[in-house]
């Protein structure tokens, strides 16, 4: 396996990356606020990470609900982040034609997992010459990811990582088969374990998803015993105020313990 650097954090070296960050961009003050601490967490435990916010949530249960500050405001929005605290950036591509701008900006372009078999996104993807996280479909077998690894280090990716995030079970709800991790390690890229999407219930809610949190702090244990390369966690300062994903992302608040409990696991799992 080829470890990929993302802005200086290398993900598949000797030490579990983190990929972390509030679901969407609300406004500036929040993501900064939550950016500052994920900060102050990172550096107390010694963790390499990156940011991670999206500037739109394309791809919401209804077409009623927030999406986020939309592309201008939310590179802007990443730009500070990234000037301010040192720390490379992620977010969501929808369109091949946002490619290049976020590019600009992001050191790590994402490929949402309801898009991860896009031809053209991962292409346009990869053009930029960045890393790309492609997110497993739910509807996806993990080897079947490989098809998306091939088109965006083709294009030209600067490295290719791909997350697990859960799979369909039946109607309205997503489990997570372990097995994944380590077939997903076969494609021969870094493994990624997103803990608070996998505790998702898809449009529990009618009008928006739901979940428990509580699920994905134990998600998270698991995949780290498992063994992968970085764990990826929506983390905000309110999650019962948060416009997106309120019932599975993290209390930035906990989340000290949240991630050191992580990192024990891994170190153990590492030998």
């Amino acid at each position: 396996m080829t470890p990929v650097d993302v802005g200086g954090v290398r993900f598949g070296g000797p030490q579990l990356a983190l990929v972390a960050g509030p679901c969407a961009i609300e406004d500036a003050e929040t993501t900064l606020s939550a950016a500052r601490g994920l900060a102050a967490i990172a550096r107390e435990l010694g963790v390499p990470w990156v940011f991670k916010a999206s500037f739109d949530k394309a791809n919401r249960t209804s077409g009623g609900s927030f999406r986020g500050v939309g592309l201008t405001e939310g590179l802007a929005v990443l730009r500070a982040v990234r000037d301010e605290l040192g720390v490379p950036v992620t977010t969501d591509v929808h369109e091949p034609g946002q490619a290049e701008a976020v590019a600009e900006v992001a050191a790590l372009l994402q490929i949402p997992a309801f898009l991860c078999r896009q031809t053209d996104l991962l292409v346009a993807a990869g053009r930029t010459g960045r890393a790309v996280n492609v997110k497993k479909g739910p509807f996806l077998a993990p080897r079947d990811l490989g098809h998306a690894v091939e088109k965006a280090a083709a294009a030209g990716a600067g490295g290719v990582l791909v997350t697990e995030r859960g799979t369909t079970f039946g109607y309205g709800d997503l489990v997570v088969d372990f097995r994944s991790l380590v077939w997903l390690r076969e494609l021969g890229v870094p493994v990624v374990f997103d803990a608070t999407h996998s505790a998702q219930r898809p449009a529990a809610h009618g009008d928006r998803s739901g979940g428990d949190r509580a699920l994905g702090v134990a998600l998270g244990r698991a995949a780290a015993a498992v063994g992968v390369d970085a764990l990826f966690a929506e983390v905000h300062p309110d999650p019962a105020r948060a416009r997106s994903d309120a019932d599975t992302q993290l209390p930035l608040g906990g989340f000290r313990d949240v991630l050191r409990s992580w990192l024990a696991v891994d170190a153990a799992q590492r030998g």
